[in-house]
């Protein structure tokens, strides 16, 4: 279950990210991209995780009342490896 305190690494983190947050709101493609000035299309690609401009990125946050907090990024957590790449095949395994 995604929490708003979860690292973003990758753009397809922030990319789920920002489509479950537009889903938990309720909130539709086209009213973000009618208030954000953009595409619906640049929305849908920045929650595929593809490339989006800066600009369009802050739009679209600010359309949707979010922001980005910066904080140093550490090691991530076994949690966090097993969660994106799933439990080791020789975890499995007896000895």
């Amino acid at each position: 279950m995604w929490r708003m305190q979860d690292k973003i690494r990758l753009p397809i983190d922030l990319g789920q990210a920002i489509k479950r947050a537009r889903k938990e709101g309720s909130l539709k493609a086209t009213d973000i991209a009618a208030r954000s000035g953009r595409a619906r299309n640049v929305l849908y690609r920045l929650e595929r995780g593809e490339d989006v401009t800066l600009a369009s990125l802050f739009d679209i946050l600010r359309a949707m009342d979010l922001t980005v907090r910066l904080e140093s990024l550490g090691m991530p957590t076994l949690e966090e490896v097993t969660e994106r790449f799933g439990p080791d095949e020789d975890d499995n395994d007896a000895p």
